[in-house]
């Protein structure tokens, strides 16, 4: 249990349940959950720039990451076609793998297919059933893609100021607005509350909040004096109790739940909003194609991680399409700002390309 890890090494109770934030980060699970704390430790084993655990802002916006692979894999003689919807895998008389069909009816071929889809679109929506063992199709559609996450981006016109660390007469940012801010975080308690809640189909009415200011760091992504605030929510539960869906005024409500939480914190935000942008389970699902809305492709448990990533003897990125290979972050080691799937992913397939 990641309770028991912290309660060994820590003693402030607000320390500990910050630090919890990263073991149930995008997992429909509390800090009270058995295996939460691998969770923890996947997003501390990473570095930035030599510095173990670090995080960083990337300049522009994530989509500025995008971009900057794509312009390497250009330089490399790659071919990005955006705004093409894949349709299925091309499959020869053999079984094996020979490209992709797109849905305007163009066909690309290629002798390797590497997926960044999750396993659920890879295997269950652009390949044949009939070509994939009864056993594997089942163990995918098993997989837990369940999300609690919620996602609002919010465009404000002043710097927020929090009571605790009340901003300077000039309105310059202060060395907080440059860091995650942790909100509802004052107890592990809290947050495994905030679980239950939803476990029953109902939104947090106390979410977890991890408050995010990039503009402080790059001024870039907003007119002066204004700001782009980053705000990761949980916990909200893909179907809402009684089986009804996020319509516009749930989504409403759940952000202004949020609002008057950070409002408690720092007085004024939500008076400082000229805009929002609110993406539940479902629209993460339908505008991104994450299963669920799920961040990872699948949950990061522990039944779910090592060799059963996304299946049990499929976590070596092959397929059971010879050709097929999955790199996104439903292989091993999961998701993240990382790469590691896909470096690893590319390895396997160009050894299997020199025996072509």
């Amino acid at each position: 249990l990641l309770r028991q890890i912290l309660d060994h090494w820590f003693e402030s109770e607000p320390l500990k349940a910050t630090l919890a934030t990263d073991a149930v980060i995008g997992a429909m699970a509390s800090p009270y959950t058995p295996g939460s704390g691998y969770v923890l430790l996947h997003h501390v084993m990473g570095e930035l720039e030599g510095q173990q655990g670090a995080w960083g802002y990337v300049a522009g916006g994530m989509g500025a990451l995008s971009q900057a692979i794509a312009r390497s894999a250009a330089a490399h003689g790659a071919h990005i076609f955006a705004e093409k919807a894949v349709c299925h895998v091309l499959l020869g008389r053999d079984g094996q793998a020979q490209g992709v069909a797109l849905q305007d009816g163009t066909e690309v071929k290629s002798k390797l297919v590497l997926s960044n889809a999750s396993p659920q679109i890879t295997f269950l929506e652009l390949t044949a059933q009939e070509q994939l063992p009864k056993d594997f199709v089942q163990q995918i559609q098993q997989v837990d893609t369940r999300s609690p996450v919620t996602k609002i981006n919010v465009a404000v016109d002043r710097l927020p100021s929090f009571l605790a660390a009340p901003n300077t007469r000039d309105g310059r940012p202060l060395p907080h607005h440059q860091c995650s801010i942790h909100l509802n975080c004052e107890s592990t308690h809290l947050l495994h509350q905030a679980f239950t809640e939803a476990t029953h189909g109902q939104p947090s009415s106390r979410p977890m909040i991890e408050l995010c200011i990039p503009s402080a760091l790059d001024t870039g992504l907003a007119p002066e004096g204004c700001h782009v605030v980053s705000l990761f929510t949980q916990y909200t539960p893909s179907v809402l109790a009684g089986g009804h869906s996020w319509d516009e005024q749930a989504r409403n409500a759940y952000a202004d739940t949020v609002f008057d939480c950070i409002e408690a914190y720092a007085p004024g935000f939500k008076a400082s909003v000229i805009g929002r942008d609110i993406l539940t389970p479902p629209d993460l699902e339908r505008i991104f194609g994450l299963p669920g809305g799920n961040i990872f492709h699948g949950g990061m448990s522990l039944d779910q991680l090592y060799f059963a990533r996304p299946a049990p003897s499929y976590s070596g990125y092959r397929s059971p399409i010879p050709g097929l290979y999955l790199c996104g972050s439903g292989a091993h080691p999961g998701g993240g700002v990382m790469g590691a799937a896909g470096r690893n992913a590319a390895k396997v397939a160009l050894e299997d390309f020199k025996h072509l």
